[in-house]
């Protein structure tokens, strides 16, 4: 059981340090400066392939051989305040990825306007020719 304790506590040092790299870049997002986007989530990966790992490590202790003693009643509690601990981060990072989401897609369709924006001054651009006519030059004359 204390192992399993052991990799309950790094589980939910990963989960913060996880909510805590969602925290500054939510900071980023509302400066509206997304250039660290990718590496964001190339470190967000890398944190959830670790916090996989460790649940399958927590698999394989539950199902190793037990020594059929029945935890003691405070191994019970601890493990009971580890498990509430990484709820309520998992509800944390949950509320932060939907603030996430939402700012990536506002910035998004920002772009999209502003696209379709400057499509539409080129036209408007484009209609006013001056008429005047570029001649070119034949070098090899």
């Amino acid at each position: 059981m204390q192992r399993t304790i052991m990799l309950l506590k790094e589980k939910n040092t990963y989960l913060e340090r996880f909510y805590e790299i969602n925290e500054s870049e939510l900071s980023n997002f509302a400066n509206r400066n997304f250039d660290g986007l990718e590496g964001f989530y190339q470190t967000r990966d890398s944190l959830l392939e670790l916090i996989r790992d460790i649940d399958g490590l927590i698999d394989v202790e539950n199902r190793g051989p037990n020594d059929h003693l029945e935890p003691s009643r405070a191994t019970k509690t601890e493990i009971e305040l580890l498990l509430k601990e990484k709820t309520q981060w998992v509800k944390a990072i949950l509320a932060q990825d939907l603030h996430i989401l939402s700012s990536v897609e506002k910035e998004k369709s920002s772009i999209i306007t502003e696209l379709r924006a400057t499509k539409r001054a080129k036209k408007v651009v484009g209609a006013y020719h001056s008429g005047a006519q570029q001649v070119q030059l034949d070098e090899e004359a």
